[in-house]
């Protein structure tokens, strides 16, 4: 409507919207951690976001990333697709797809996934579309082998695999195919309104162990960097913009380290040949620190302008096009977030639902819906990532004669998984009515089959207007900056942050809208969705048992994403540009950048063992703690235990690596002094410093 492998060892997977800049050092930092092989999907939404206009370019360069992969001497595992599930917009297929004729995208596939169609019914078209992919994916004689997950009745030659956080006790369909865990979910996505789920460290570790004890050749951690969901990419719909997933490499690169007492080899259950309870191992304590290059935020000056053209839109319901019916907002090819709904109404005091006692009823799906009533704002609404439907229903002033009625629906990301996901509506469903009430009497006047005029998008996020190059760049306006006012566009300058570490873009007080640095999309914000109040872990995560989404949960009554990555790749040596889109009622004075270090490196040594501790770059500032013998408790809450060394550890420590980047010691009692622990305590040093 609108034009507009025989492989063997850990794998991982990497969302292809890493920037290009990153692609090398985070690949690097996947084959330091054991890594032998990359696993990426290819978005047909990404690489053909309109029919038959392909983009191969920068970030979306498959074949660069793939010899980025080589360039490392690592394996390569493509998800061609097409359909992705992902936690991605549309699963992956451009909503292009789902307009064109006499195509239903439900009866040409039903792959699965295990999080995406547990209730759904193998039709005989779904069947034929998996014969035909294993066709298609043969077609070259590639000579590389080819993987369906989550079907056990894959037809050969292609391997069927594993997803989920347990694949030990997964048979392949063929006992002559290996054993492969595609997913290995080291965490679990986040969605607007929810909690952060966690899954520990050590359960992913005996999970890994446990699959290869029960003959597992091939397992991927899903996800290995978590990674963020920049621009528009985020589908379910209602899932945030970081997709950090307790990924082993976080959503800012940083690594996260296994426990010391995760996984223990005891081949005949008798005798222990590995224990990694008895390997040196460290833990580093993140903390954010403000951008030392200027005073933040007071040191930011906002420039702001409204959302122009608002009036020929919300008054004159001016729109691209008109049909005599209300429309699913995919039928604007996916190119916005934003579709105007525009109509009129003509009444006389005549007109039998004509009372004092009137009110507009919407049934809409989900996401979010901006009333306009006669160029004035009425009300919004907005459903849950658990319930999607609803009715707004208000009170309304309408007065004799043409009544404008003017809709803005956003979506959140379309639908991704589930039987008949392409069908999902979103946006305004209908009917939309106004209703009269006299006394005991309701009349009802169905909008539906009005004239309604459609327009796709934002002028200013369609003109660039945050763009020097863009005719509409200017005027931006200095003075009153207004705040807590809707459709309002806000911009700032700022000095790069100091030195190499991640960045974090702190949003509180802003309300709903999308974000950008330098011209480059760090992705829609909405830091004032509070997550629900209850469900959170009151002690630390318990890791012994099956995990389940649910399980350790956080951030109860806080909101549900404060914090927005943004990549040195965006920022510039010198000065740079912030600029928000505010949809609903945000202050933007709060903004302000951050970034993100080791605040506490935390190291453990074994009896007669090195210990090397470092602050990845930075001088040891401080020690906290220093213990040699039996101690006990964790990173940031240790206990020097029941015995120790004679000899004074913090202060041989402190002297010995204080204002230091690196520093090395053996854990023994010629150093610390005889501890005298009890028989069968093992001694190791434990230093927590500050960096």
């Amino acid at each position: 409507m609108f034009d507009n492998k025989s492989l063997r060892g850990p794998v991982q997977c990497v969302p292809l919207q890493l920037l290009d800049q990153t692609w090398s050092d985070f690949i690097k930092k996947a084959k330091e951690g054991g890594l032998n092989a990359i696993e990426t999907y290819v978005f047909w939404n990404a690489h053909e976001p309109l029919r038959r206009q392909y983009d191969f370019s920068g970030n979306h360069d498959l074949i660069r990333f793939l010899k980025t992969i080589e360039d490392q001497g690592l394996y390569a595992i493509l998800r061609i697709g097409p359909y992705v599930c992902a936690e991605w917009n549309y699963g992956g297929f451009p909503v292009w797809l789902h307009n064109m004729p006499n195509i239903e995208i439900s009866s040409v596939f039903m792959r699965t996934c295990a999080i995406c169609f547990t209730s759904a019914a193998r039709s005989d078209a779904g069947k034929a579309y998996l014969n035909w992919c294993a066709s298609i994916a043969e077609s070259p004689d590639s000579g590389v082998p080819w993987i369906m997950c989550q079907e056990s009745d894959s037809p050969e030659p292609m391997l069927n695999t594993c997803n989920g956080y347990y694949c030990d006790q997964f048979t392949p369909n063929n006992p002559n195919t290996p054993k492969i865990w595609t997913e290995n979910w080291t965490g679990w996505f986040k969605n607007w309104g929810g909690l952060d789920p966690h899954r520990t460290a050590e359960d992913v570790a005996f999970s890994v162990a446990r699959f290869y004890q029960k003959g597992g050749a091939v397992q991927n951690y899903y996800m290995y960097h978590g990674g963020t969901n920049f621009g528009r990419t985020a589908g379910g719909p209602y899932i945030t913009t970081t997709y950090d997933y307790d990924a082993p490499l976080n959503e800012y690169g940083v690594e996260y380290n296994v426990p010391a007492w995760s996984v223990s080899i005891i081949p005949d259950c008798k005798t222990e040949i590995y224990n990694m309870d008895r390997l040196n191992t460290w833990t580093n304590l993140m903390v954010k620190k403000p951008n030392e290059a200027e005073d933040e935020p007071a040191s930011l000056k906002w420039s702001w302008r409204p959302e122009i053209n608002l009036e020929q839109t919300i008054v004159r319901g001016k729109g691209q096009i008109s049909t005599n019916m209300i429309v699913d907002q995919k039928v604007a090819n996916d190119v916005s977030d934003y579709l105007w709904y525009m109509t009129s109404l003509n009444l006389d005091k005549d007109d039998p639902i004509w009372t004092e006692d009137m009110s507009i009823r919407i049934n809409a799906t989900g996401h979010i819906l901006h009333v306009y009533i006669n160029s004035d704002y009425l009300d919004s609404q907005w459903a849950t990532y658990d319930v999607t439907n609803y009715v707004f229903e208000k009170k309304v002033r309408l007065h004799p004669g043409k009544n404008q009625i003017t809709l803005l629906s956003a979506t959140i990301g379309f639908q991704n998984y589930g039987p008949k996901f392409d069908v999902v509506q979103a946006g305004i469903s209908g009917p939309v009515e106004i209703i009269g009430r006299k006394g005991d009497e309701t009349i009802i006047k169905d909008l539906s089959s009005h004239k309604w005029s459609y327009k796709a998008g934002l002028h200013g996020l369609d003109n660039k207007i945050y763009s020097s190059d863009s005719k509409f760049a200017a005027p931006w306006n200095t003075e009153d900056l207004p705040v807590n006012r809707m459709l309002t566009w806000y911009k700032t300058t700022f000095k790069a942050p100091l030195g190499e570490d991640p960045i974090a873009l702190d949003m509180q007080g802003l309300g709903k809208g999308v974000a950008g640095v330098n011209g480059n999309s760090i992705g829609r914000y909405w830091p004032s969705y509070m997550a629900k109040d209850d469900g959170c872990s009151t002690d630390a995560c318990d890791y012994g048992g099956s995990y389940y989404s649910s399980k350790c949960d956080t951030n109860c009554g806080q909101p549900t994403q404060r914090w927005y990555h943004v990549p040195r790749s965006f920022i510039n040596d010198d000065v740079n540009e912030l600029v928000l889109f505010e949809e609903f009622e945000g202050n933007p004075t709060p903004v302000n950048f951050q970034t993100i270090r080791v605040g506490t490196a935390c190291g453990i040594a074994y009896e007669n063992k090195d210990m090397e501790l470092s602050c990845q770059g930075r001088p040891i500032s401080a020690i906290k703690f220093a213990s040699f013998g039996d101690v006990q408790g964790t990173c940031g809450s240790y206990d020097k235990g029941s015995c120790r060394g004679q000899n004074d550890a913090l202060s041989i420590v402190q002297n010995a690596c204080v204002a230091k980047e690196s520093w090395t010691v053996i854990a023994s009692e010629s150093t610390f002094g005889a501890a005298n622990c009890a028989e069968g305590i093992s001694k190791k040093l434990i230093v927590e410093a500050l960096c």
